[in-house]
């Protein structure tokens, strides 16, 4: 299918790996040039050069921190007018709500709720001038259904759902769209993290820990972050301008709702 954004200009932030490097992967593919942003320079560099390689498309690189006031500057300053943003930074850590003090949740909240509102506030006005737009964040399937051990993430992503739910409705007669994706697990650092925490806490191997989560998951495996990449894509197409403020799980069918 022809996506039909050839052409267009993307920030992808924490592009270098994992599922940011899928939808920056995914939009190259469409032809789509890419302002990619991640903390480590040397993986950034090499993920970028890979995508040129590939597609054949334009890509800019800011090794910065996305979280940090002056590193938001700076991706921002090479970003410019861009048509297309995708939200992304790691998770808080895991652990139990005894744990947690007040830093904590601030952290928190300003990597996973602060710092995407933060770009959305700085790259919407000109997506709205020019009549057109696509934003999609990357949060978490714990907005549907709560993780315990994941509190820090649950309550900082949840938070920003709340903010994109009223904002996507403000703009969306613009022209632009706001939607977010929840994953569930995909095989990136982030599982790896997660499933060496289980591995720790009850002395099992990392296969059996994968076994167990993979029992919990319906299609039977993790994701991966192509795949990722592919719905991301599709929500910055020129087929998706009436998806508005929506949540699409990507989660192998893990989380047991209705709705």
């Amino acid at each position: 299918m022809d996506l039909g954004i050839r052409g267009k200009r993307a920030l992808v932030c924490a592009s270098s790996k994992g599922l940011g490097l899928g939808c920056a992967r995914a939009l190259a593919e469409a032809g789509v040039d890419l302002v990619m942003n991640a903390r480590g320079a040397e993986a950034l560099e090499t993920s970028a050069q890979a995508i040129r390689d590939a597609f054949g498309v334009s890509v800019t690189t800011v090794a910065a921190d996305i979280v940090s006031e002056a590193g938001r500057a700076q991706v921002l300053q090479a970003a410019g007018d861009v048509d297309i943003l995708v939200t992304n930074a790691g998770g808080p850590p895991p652990g139990l709500w005894s744990d947690w003090e007040r830093e904590d949740f601030i952290k928190a909240l300003d990597a996973n709720m602060l710092t995407p509102i933060a770009l959305m506030k700085a790259l919407l006005p000109a997506m709205m001038a020019k009549g057109w737009g696509r934003v999609v964040n990357i949060t978490s399937q714990s907005v549907k259904a709560p993780i315990a051990q994941l509190g820090l993430s649950n309550a900082a992503r949840t938070g920003l759902t709340g903010y994109v739910a009223g904002t996507a409705r403000q703009v969306a007669g613009q022209g632009v769209t706001i939607n977010n994706l929840l994953p569930g697990i995909h095989a990136t650092d982030r599982a790896v993290a997660l499933d060496g925490g289980v591995v720790a806490r009850e002395g099992i191997s990392m296969d059996e820990a994968r076994a167990r989560r993979c029992a919990t998951i319906p299609a039977g495996r993790y994701g991966t972050a192509d795949e990722f990449g592919q719905a991301c894509a599709f929500l910055c197409s020129q087929h998706a301008g009436f998806i508005v403020g929506q949540n699409l799980l990507l989660d192998g069918g893990a989380t047991n709702a209705t709705l």
